[in-house]
């Protein structure tokens, strides 16, 4: 009998030792986000021994990560069943809270989740600062303060720095983020996420040559750690954003790391969305497609699949299959609207409605499609980056009014940066919306050119060139005092350019059309002038009829 029960302990150690390392594997696993091995490994630990609540919690977590919450719940739910470390699910159930704004009930899950905490346990306090910082509104004050209870006992664990690293990094604190990654990669030199981030804090500093060199560090010792090679993608991402001739070379690196990254990790479904999203960002609209109609073999139903079909089907020419894939994906209800999706309806509106010469459009399409990019910017208001080439081709082909409108949606976000070249075209094109002849002048419209032109002189007063515009837009609202200051203003700063830039045949000409509008305005009231500035024209070309036969009149 005592034989008997000496076996049954060893066994039972036994198995403890097995599940304890299938914990370990799957959190390795999790970490190097390979989520499919994660969730096989954590289910199999369930089905054989359904007491062990730690696999509930972590599941759950992976289910988190891949945005299906439903099933998050369910395991967490379950796991407050199991007879071991069942208190973690509800940290998990906290975060659903956090999820849904009751920051309340997730304070009280979380008590609770603390509630029978062993003087030599920590991970409840970094899992708790990881479900603030993992919530669809990071809390990062909450994750730090969280982590400060554990601070004294346990503060040189070396997952307590790792969390530290991302609550601090997260909080734009770079100094106290660098130290403790790197004091929890020296407590444990096997935490390579903890190296890694050191490179992440370089790619936030813009310093991306560093950055990349220490990514590459990271993998001369592990080469096959999935997540460094997501990171050198994004660096390289951000790099071609930030110096443009180099554009196309970043962005061929870019999509090249991130095919690496999948090829480490696993190709579900869950990790070809990471991979679309990261193609909307790159624009690689035709390996979205491809990857949109890899994903929908794999799940038929997933809405979110119908979002990739319908950008990349606007982007690769097709409005029709466009319009249809992203109203059925709003029309699911299961997923958040972001402003890309209400964006990419009103362009492919306005882009069926366009003739294939480009020179007319649809009044219907377009002004629906107009009210999509209306409700886009409500949205997000950083959308208004997307519309000023949209705007800009409508003026190419002497859509003017059609431009103006786009344009005038474009320049209601005054922090884009595009915010100068976009007012500049906006007014250009209400402008010749209104210059031709017999064309009844929308008063009102030209207020907004004058407005828009004024933008861009306020931000960028040696723009020669606005001055002409805005001066004739004064000029066709018959405001002769201003269209003579913004004449002269564009004289003032050429001529403070020198010689050299006078000589251009095209400011010779520019300067011609100051001199002829202003003599003609200064004719209403003031022959004197208005004779003067005919002679100037003179002055730079004796031959001009409309001086000549002005100047005879005038006499």
């Amino acid at each position: 009998m005592n034989k008997f029960k000496i076996l049954s302990i060893a066994f039972l150690a036994t198995v403890t030792v097995a599940q304890a390392q299938d914990i370990n594997q799957a959190k390795k696993a999790i970490d190097a986000e390979k989520y499919e091995s994660a969730k096989s490994t954590l289910k199999s630990i369930i089905k054989s021994n359904p007491s062990e609540g730690f696999a509930f919690f972590l599941l759950g977590n992976v289910y988190l990560e891949q945005k299906v919450a439903d099933s998050a719940k369910i395991s967490y739910q379950n796991g407050l069943s199991a007879k071991d470390a069942a208190n973690f699910n509800y940290i998990g159930l906290g975060q659903l809270d956090l999820n849904k704004g009751d920051v309340v009930a997730a304070k009280a899950k979380f008590e609770l989740a603390k509630k029978d905490m062993r003087r030599k346990d920590f991970e409840e306090y970094v899992y708790i600062a990881k479900a603030y910082m993992n919530t669809s509104k990071p809390d990062y004050k909450n994750a730090i303060a969280t982590l400060d209870n554990a601070k004294e006992k346990f503060g040189q664990e070396p997952q307590v720095l790792l969390t530290y690293g991302d609550a601090f990094y997260g909080d734009k604190n770079q100094n106290d983020a660098y130290a403790s990654y790197r004091n929890a990669y020296q407590a444990d030199n096997t935490l390579i996420r903890a190296k890694m981030q050191l490179g992440v804090l370089l790619k936030g500093a813009k310093a991306y040559t560093e950055a990349v060199a220490a990514y590459n560090e990271v993998i001369a010792i592990n080469p096959s750690y999935g997540p460094v090679y997501r990171e050198l993608a994004e660096t390289y991402y951000y790099w071609a954003n930030n110096v443009p001739g180099r554009f196309d070379q970043y962005i061929k690196e870019a999509l090249s790391f991130y095919e690496k990254y999948m090829t480490m990790t696993d190709y579900s479904l869950a990790s070809r969305m990471r991979h679309a999203d990261f193609l909307i960002l790159a624009g690689d609209y035709k390996a979205l497609e491809i990857e949109a109609n890899k994903m929908k073999e794999l799940d038929k139903v997933n809405p979110r699949i119908l979002r990739y079909l319908g950008y990349s089907a606007y982007k690769n020419g097709n409005p029709d299959l466009a319009i249809k894939s992203i109203t059925d994906f709003i029309a699911a209800g299961t997923n958040e609207i972001i402003g890309l999706d209400h964006l990419y309806i009103g362009l492919s509106k306005i882009s069926k409605g366009t003739s294939a010469d480009g020179t007319s459009v649809d009044p219907v399409l377009f002004n629906a499609g107009l009210e999509d990019i209306r409700q886009a910017v409500i949205v997000d208001s950083t959308m208004t980056i997307h519309l000023g080439e949209v705007g800009k081709g409508l003026y190419e082909n002497r859509l003017y009014k059609q431009a103006a409108a786009v344009l005038e949606i474009a320049t209601s976000n005054n922090e884009s940066k595009s915010f100068l070249y976009d007012n500049y075209y906006l007014g250009n094109a209400i402008y010749f919306d209104n210059a031709g002849s017999g064309v009844v002048k929308d008063m009102e419209a030209l207020k907004k050119a004058d407005k828009a032109f004024g933008n861009v002189i306020t931000a960028s007063p040696d723009t020669q060139d606005v001055y002409l515009s805005r001066a004739r837009t004064n000029s066709l609202m018959e405001n002769d005092e201003a269209m003579i200051m913004y004449y002269q203003q564009y004289i003032d700063i050429v001529t403070k350019k020198g010689a050299e830039e006078m000589a251009k045949p095209t400011v010779k000409s520019k300067m011609i059309e100051c001199y002829n509008t202003m003599a003609a305005g200064y004719a209403n009231f003031d022959k004197v002038k208005a004779k003067e500035f005919f002679a100037k024209t003179l002055a730079i070309d004796p031959t001009n009829n409309y001086a000549i036969q002005s100047l005879k009149t005038l006499k």
